[in-house]
C-alpha cells in the first residue's frame, strides 16, 4: 500500500511516499510569486486624484499560479493509495477544494487534513512516518 503525507506551503510541499520498506522524500516547488503591494499615490495637487491600487489583478494571478501549482502536485501524487496533508496555513484546504473540483479520484484517497507548523525535512518526515504507524519492517 502507498501511503503519502505532504507537507505543503505557497512556497513548496513536501512529498512523503511510504511503500512497503521504502520511504521517499520528493519536494515540488511552485512558481508563486510573492507581491508585495504598496498604497497608491497621491497626485502633486492638493486634494487631488490618487491612484488605486488594483488588488483584483493580483488576486487573480495569484489564483491562476496556485492551480499550476496545485496541478504539479496532483501529478505527484496520483499513484497514491492513501493521502494526509499537512501545513501552517490555508494552502492545504485550498489543495483539498481544488482536488475535489478538478481531480475527484485523488480526493477520495485524501483522509485527513491537519495543521501542522514549520518544521525541517527531517521533522516532516517523522510527522508523517508518526501519522500512518509506519515502523521499517
Amino acid at each position: 500500500m502507498k501511503k503519502v503525507g505532504i507537507w505543503m506551503d505557497k512556497e513548496k510541499a513536501h512529498v512523503i511516499t511510504l511503500e512497503g520498506e521504502k520511504e521517499s522524500f520528493k519536494t515540488v516547488v511552485s512558481d508563486l510569486e510573492f507581491y508585495n503591494v504598496k498604497g497608491g499615490s497621491r497626485s502633486k495637487t492638493r486634494w487631488g486624484p490618487q491612484q488605486v491600487v488594483q488588488d483584483s489583478r493580483y488576486l487573480e494571478r495569484e489564483k491562476h499560479q496556485l492551480r499550476e501549482y496545485f496541478n504539479k502536485l496532483a501529478d505527484s501524487v496520483k499513484k497514491a493509495d492513501v493521502i494526509s496533508v499537512f501545513g501552517p496555513a490555508e494552502v492545504k484546504d485550498k489543495f483539498a477544494k481544488e482536488m475535489s473540483e478538478k481531480y475527484p479520484d485523488i480526493d477520495t484517497k485524501i483522509r485527513a487534513i491537519e495543521t501542522a507548523d514549520s518544521m525541517t525535512d527531517n521533522q516532516i518526515v517523522e510527522l508523517v512516518k508518526e501519522h500512518f504507524g509506519w515502523e521499517r519492517p
